[in-house]
């Protein structure tokens, strides 16, 4: 879900300030041919036991795994389980010509759910690959509420692919509220793959929950529809965040 609002400068310098330092890092182990999707040592062990094990779920890459210099790696043996759709995904972003590192921005306010960011080298720009950094809030994953069907198809691996797609395939996000977007419909069709049902919207709705007047809750919805049975997530966007203005409508980002 790309950055390309104003109201999100701040946060994107910051973004940017982190992806500058974890790249210069990056800069030996990037340029010896290995994974070019890399996890940032920050990330918590249990955190990057949680993506792994939603991955391998959507991929059915049993094997799938970081190594211990944080390089995503998709295992051995083929598989008939899982979204073929996703695993050409993980692949094209593995071989890949961009650097793609991922950063836990968890409780940050300016990631909602996931973000996606252009990198910049520290040296020597001109002769290194392009650089992307993915921004995973985990904790807004775990405010979620509402249908099993529809949590299980927007957790933080879908998350991921969501980001993977723009950079991998230059998809773009949507502006209309009646419609899903590109990189969405790419992502619908691994959910479609694994049997769970495909997000209907990419803006969220308002939720008239009542909440507790002591708090400043703002309770918003996301629907998923299998079969033309509707399914519901919620969340206090407070929370989370994501709000664009008092119009209730915001980009999941």
């Amino acid at each position: 879900m790309r950055s390309t609002s104003e109201r999100k400068h701040f946060g994107l310098k910051l973004a940017l300030a982190a992806a500058c330092v974890c790249l210069s890092a990056l800069s030996t182990f990037a340029s010896e041919g290995a994974s070019r999707v890399v996890l940032r040592p920050e990330v918590s062990r249990a955190h990057r036991e949680e993506l792994i094990a939603r991955l391998r779920v959507i991929t059915g890459l049993n094997s799938l795994s970081f190594d211990n210099n944080g390089a995503l790696r998709l295992g051995e043996g083929k598989t008939t389980a899982g979204s073929e759709t996703a695993r050409t995904l993980l692949t094209q972003a593995v071989a890949g010509p961009n650097i793609i590192v991922l950063e836990d921005a968890s409780s940050r306010t300016d990631v909602a759910f996931c973000r996606v960011v252009r990198g910049r080298w520290v040296r020597g720009e001109s002769n290194r690959p392009p650089a992307f950094v993915v921004l995973i809030d985990f904790t807004d994953f775990h405010q979620l509420s509402g249908d099993a069907e529809a949590r299980a198809a927007f957790d933080v691996g879908w998350g991921l692919l969501h980001e993977l797609d723009h950079v991998v395939s230059d998809s773009e996000d949507t502006l209309d509220a009646k419609a899903v977007g590109e990189c969405e419909e790419h992502i619908n069709r691994m959910r479609v793959e694994v049997g769970l049902p495909v997000r209907v919207d990419y803006f969220f709705s308002r939720a008239y929950l009542k909440a507790d007047s002591n708090f400043n809750a703002r309770y918003v919805r996301l629907s998923f529809e299998r079969q033309a049975k509707r399914y519901w997530l919620v969340w206090d966007a407070t929370t989370v965040g994501g709000l664009l203005s008092d119009s209730q409508r915001a980009l999941v980002r």
